[in-house]
């Protein structure tokens, strides 16, 4: 047994957005074999009820909180100092101080780094600690595709952070004795960027938990009898998660409503943004936090992941599969995942390819069922957790 230093940019539980599904089962993987000191921020007060059971799971815990609000305050800062928002948010000089502490009292075998943005902490125990890194998704290519859509001067701005992060993701694989992202296509998204850092970066897939996100005729239905329910789940404070929503409730609920009334649209995740929660309509319900997005998933008509402006692979869409749903998502998504469209993956480019994907699953629900069951038996065959995250075993265990 080995000791590691993990360093996560949001807290690792309960693991109910995507950033926080793939932390926290990174952390049991690492558990397994090692003692796992682990050092993240706490930015959602509606965590602090489940820092206990963080602790009972990880004893080695270290948790800063922070306020987004006076966060973007240092962003700000770091804006005027010529540094990326990103890295300026995180910057906290009492996260610093106990990654050294630890450095000094136990003998590190490696460091474990999730989101680039937390490397600064561990590039400083470099070169006597080595660091892996766990990219994820390339967020400066995310940051650059935000300026694309929005007007000046917040295109600039997000412009400029997509420059500044791209160079550090670079300066952060060339460092590490490995980083990882989320499929082969975002790695060589990265490459085509950085082609010097060929050879340090690789894919690290997600999994799924099919023991928990399997079809259960016992879960209650939240939905009204009659109704149409077309569902898209996740954190709804997510920019791309906000424009996936906003594209759909614009642009393709209206041609499906007109040929079935009865359809409703509804966005199920946490802390739904403003421009979310302006859709809410009887056409449009927008939940907020839910205890379990299971019944909603279980009991949709359809499954939708509109999303423009996300890549790599989405956690929303295999637990749908999972869950025995196919999904309509746009190519990039589905690529990630490599399901056809027999095996529950729709892929759908514009508007009326995801008004069509709806209104077929509304004209045949045998066929929809039927692709369902293959949806997860893909998802259990093609996405088991271990075997993912036993790409970064070989590489904790190398030589320096």
């Amino acid at each position: 047994m080995a000791n590691l230093l993990y360093l996560v940019h949001r807290m690792p539980y309960p693991p109910d957005k995507g950033d926080k599904v793939r932390s926290y089962h990174l952390l049991r993987h690492l558990q397994r074999q090692h003692r796992v000191f682990l050092g993240t921020f706490i930015d959602d007060p509606a965590d602090e009820q489940h820092v206990d059971a963080l602790r009972a799971i990880c004893p080695d815990l270290h948790l800063v909180r922070i306020d987004p609000r006076w966060r973007k305050l240092a962003s700000a800062q770091g804006f005027l100092r010529g540094e990326a928002l990103s890295l300026s948010f995180y910057r906290h000089a009492g996260m610093r101080e106990w990654v050294r502490r630890i450095a000094r009292e136990h003998e590190l075998h490696a460091s474990v780094v999730f989101s680039s943005t937390m490397s600064p902490f561990a590039a400083e125990l470099l070169p006597r600690v080595p660091m892996l890194v766990d990219i994820v998704d390339a967020d400066s290519v995310k940051w650059t595709q935000y300026a694309a859509n929005h007007r000046w001067p917040m295109s600039a701005v997000y412009a400029r952070e997509g420059r500044l992060l791209l160079a550090h993701e670079r300066a952060t694989a060339l460092q590490a004795r490995q980083s990882y992202f989320v499929t082969p296509q975002e790695v060589e998204l990265f490459l085509s960027l950085a082609p010097d850092c060929r050879g340090r970066v690789k894919a690290m897939g997600n999994g799924v938990n099919a023991d928990f996100f399997q079809p259960d005729a016992a879960l209650p239905s939240p939905f009204e009898a009659g109704e149409l329910p077309i569902v898209f789940t996740g954190a709804m404070d997510y920019w791309p998660n906000i424009d996936g929503v906003r594209w759909f409730a614009e642009h393709m609920l209206a041609p499906i409503r007109a040929r079935h009334p009865q359809a409703r649209f509804w966005i199920v995740g946490r802390n739904p943004a403003s421009a979310v929660q302006a859709l809410a309509s009887d056409a449009v319900r927008v939940t907020g936090t839910v205890p379990d997005v299971r019944p909603y998933l279980q009991h949709a008509a359809a499954v939708v992941a509109p999303l423009r402006v996300a890549r790599g692979l989405q956690n929303k869409i295999l637990e749908a599969m999972a869950m025995g749903q196919p999904v309509a998502t746009v190519p990039s998504c589905a690529e990630a995942i490599g399901a056809s469209a027999e095996q529950g993956l729709h892929r759908a480019e514009t508007a009326a390819d995801f008004v069509q994907a709806v209104l077929d699953a509304f004209a045949d629900p045998a066929a929809r069922r039927a692709q369902g069951e293959r949806a997860r038996a893909f998802a259990i065959d093609h996405f088991g957790w271990t075997a993912h995250l036993s790409a970064i075993d070989a590489d904790l265990h190398q030589d320096a």
